[in-house]
């Protein structure tokens, strides 16, 4: 069992290399049937350019779930992986798989109606010909449809939320006839501990924490689970995903705007003991607070996971960069020591989050003696 999980660890630390290798560094589609010249024939720029490219493609959603490619015939690459549905309201329902787009090389048709996949975006196109509209600055002009399709971000976060389902129901029945814990409770029980005695008791208190306990262990888990994810081949990148930050942050503004008392609301717009011309003048500046926290939660967690994937990465492309094995190997020892360090990130991104949200449920539902307060 020790050896087990020793091999996990290693396959753990060395995880970003192949994250960036399996990818494959020689060539890379861009969404509009352009395949990169051959690496060896590609001069120091041109390879900074193709990975800068690389790096972008890695932080994007995608309608596929690549797993690898096989670039050996640049005339028959090979991708394995599967499509995604994908679902698009325009005029009406429009379903089918991302295959039909064969990686950015062909138009889809679906109900007389054509549609292009460019930079990992879909497009609405005039026929079967795939020709875009450019503006001056080469952005597309035509219309994109209302995209509703399960992308790899979207599946993985759905796998992801049956695995916690899973985990915890697996928890819950190791307690069935027993107070002590077994199997994979032995592991669970001290984090959902260090949750509740670390994170909600202190920051919503005694009296008030429990009822907010699921989504607390929900958002620390999930989130701790899509990073680690992050650092593994398959190339996920859930919480480095914008519109995923925004949606966590916004159940947690909606929580704690619904869960407010008297006194958070007083606290706001009618602060008690400050004088009225003060009240006036702070209380545009509270109401602003109430919006800049939850927009923190989104962009603190969003920036971390994409500046550490970006970072890493880039550290693996000087790998590549370089010719001098001296420089490889310190590239290389530095990524292997930045991805030791990604997984502490993982699972401190996950308690950061975790503990600012049990902080706003906390000041939602503090209750304040003011009578004493005025007393003193």
């Amino acid at each position: 069992m020790n050896k087990l999980w020793g091999l996990l660890l290693v396959a753990a630390f060395f995880a970003p290399v192949l994250a960036f290798s399996s990818n494959g560094h020689e060539n890379e589609h861009h969404g509009d049937g352009h395949v990169d010249k051959e690496w060896a024939d590609m001069s120091k720029e041109e390879r900074q350019a193709d990975i800068k490219g690389h790096i972008q493609h890695h932080l994007l959603d995608s309608y596929e779930f690549n797993i690898m490619s096989d670039y050996s015939d640049k005339n028959n690459v090979k991708h394995y992986g599967f499509p995604l549905p994908v679902i698009l309201w325009d005029e009406g329902l429009h379903v089918f798989m991302a295959s039909e787009f064969e990686h950015g090389n062909a138009v889809a048709e679906s109900n007389g109606k054509f549609y292009k996949l460019y930079h990992n975006k879909i497009y609405r196109v005039d026929s079967a010909e795939g020709h875009l509209s450019m503006d001056e600055h080469g952005h597309p002009t035509n219309a994109t449809p209302f995209d509703l399709s399960i992308t790899k971000n979207v599946l993985s976060s759905l796998l992801v939320a049956l695995l916690i389902f899973f985990i915890f129901r697996g928890v819950a029945k190791a307690y069935k006839n027993t107070l002590s814990p077994t199997g994979s409770a032995k592991f669970f029980e001290p984090i959902i501990l260090f949750v509740r005695d670390e994170i909600a008791i202190p920051n919503i208190g005694e009296k008030h924490y429990a009822r907010y306990m699921s989504y607390l262990l929900t958002v620390f888990f999930f989130i701790w689970i899509v990073n680690l994810t992050g650092l593994t081949p398959l190339g996920i990148n859930v919480t480095g995903n914008i519109a995923v930050t925004a949606c966590l942050a916004i159940i947690t503004f909606i929580i704690t705007q619904v869960s407010g008392k008297k006194d958070y609301w007083m606290h706001i717009f009618w602060m008690p003991g400050v004088p009225v011309p003060m009240k006036i003048i702070l209380a545009p500046i509270e109401l602003l607070g109430v919006f800049i926290k939850p927009f923190a939660l989104m962009i603190r967690l969003y920036a971390n996971i994409s500046a550490g994937h970006i970072v890493l990465m880039s550290l693996l492309a000087l790998i590549f960069i370089f010719d001098n094995w001296f420089a490889r190997g310190a590239f290389f020892g530095l990524s292997f020591l930045l991805s030791i360090i990604e997984l502490l990130v993982a699972f401190l991104q996950a308690y950061i989050f975790t503990m600012l949200t049990a902080l706003y449920f906390g000041s939602a539902v503090e209750e304040h003696d003011h009578e004493h307060a005025h007393a003193h």
